[in-house]
């Protein structure tokens, strides 16, 4: 991971950072970072290695027999590791969801710690800045999302699975965005059970589904590679298990646009279903010319899969501290669910967007 840092940031955001941070190193079992808890440092690993972890609850009944099945004697489930480049914390404007994880030394490691606050103040004041780091982080979580699905996807993922809200990101980003999102995409009519995107083939452009719902598939075929991308360039459809379900207001498309990686998933229409479609070329243009849009864009795309992946985090873990229907509320609980009242603002506000968006891009022409 240390490639995407040296790529996306120029020399000078390096040296920013550099003269910013403070350079600690930390032991085997150090926990950097504890579930549940806020941290007021953003940590980049420079050397070493980390693992994430989630609790898994040994008071429950419940918990102790998925413990018992998965052959578990660990009070924590480790769920990724982390190699030098990688960001740990809470990143500004970006993760919105209490910490669900916990993030510790597998060996002595090295670490640069940047304070929370000179870090938002900097995203703040240097939009060239803040469009470069939060294209990073995006990268970041794209890569960390992807190697989830490759590991995960095909056994640990329920059915029709659906993927968090992400209306948050038109909260993210100006009228102005919008408009000019509506004024480069075309609305596309995708008729039931027709294909989006294919596993391992080239996407065009970036989708936002206005109405309709889509379905996400991955391969359960451990095959080579090669063979899959020509399978999606000739639109044969490889047999796959449904593992998310996309609803109107959210994007798709959006780590093919980052990272370059072909998608490792196929979209596919469950019922007709209308998207905004925003050619790949127009969109890439408008980044590189337009730092403010760029800068916003950005940081949508990594709210984005910040929560895409903090929801697959949850799943995951058994310890869950989530409110059900019934369950009288404990005022020092911290919900896993629950959001602050900042937050909720932001989403009313981009429901309102997008039912405006919605209306103008569907509203029959006189």
């Amino acid at each position: 991971m240390t490639e995407v840092l040296l790529k996306e940031l120029s020399n000078s955001d390096i040296k920013w950072i550099n003269s910013t941070g403070r350079c600690q190193e930390i032991n085997p079992g150090t926990v950097l970072i504890q579930e549940g808890k806020t941290d007021d440092y953003l940590h980049i690993l420079l050397d070493g290695m980390l693992k994430v972890s989630i609790s898994q609850a040994d008071k429950s009944p419940l918990a102790r027999a998925f413990a018992a099945i998965e052959e578990s004697e660990n009070s924590g489930l480790e769920i990724a590791r982390l190699s030098s480049g990688e960001l740990v914390g809470e990143i500004p404007f970006v993760n919105y969801l209490t910490k669900t994880t916990s993030v510790s030394a597998v060996e002595k490691s090295l670490v640069m710690s940047i304070p929370k606050q000179e870090l938002a103040e900097k995203l703040q004041q240097d939009v060239s800045f803040a469009a470069r780091f939060y294209r990073a982080v995006a990268i970041l979580f794209s890569d960390r999302l992807q190697n989830i699905i490759n590991q995960l996807g095909r056994r640990n993922f329920t059915p029709s699975q659906q993927i968090r809200d992400v209306l948050s990101v038109l909260g993210d980003l100006h009228d102005s965005d919008i408009d000019w999102l509506m004024a480069a995409g075309t609305p596309q009519k995708i008729a039931a059970h027709n294909v989006l995107i294919h596993q391992g083939g080239a996407v065009d452009g970036l989708y936002i589904l206005l109405g309709g719902t889509m379905s996400l598939f991955v391969s359960e075929v451990e095959g080579n590679p090669l063979a899959r991308v020509f399978a999606a360039i000739e639109e044969i459809e490889i047999p796959g298990r449904e593992i998310a379900r996309i609803s109107k207001g959210e994007i798709i498309g959006e780590t093919s646009l980052i990272d370059g990686y072909l998608p490792l998933g196929t979209v596919k229409a469950v019922e007709d279903s209308l998207v905004l479609s925003i050619p790949r070329p127009q969109l890439a243009a408008k980044l590189q010319q337009d730092m403010g849009f760029a800068s916003r864009f950005y940081r949508a795309i990594a709210t984005l899969l910040s929560n895409r992946l903090q929801g697959i985090y949850s799943q995951l873990g058994y310890g869950r501290r989530v409110y059900r229907k019934g369950q009288p509320l404990d005022e020092k609980v911290e919900y896993e669910d629950e959001l602050d009242l900042n937050v909720l603002d932001r989403m009313a506000l981009a429901g309102k967007k997008f039912d405006w968006m919605q209306e103008r891009l569907t509203k029959p022409s006189m």
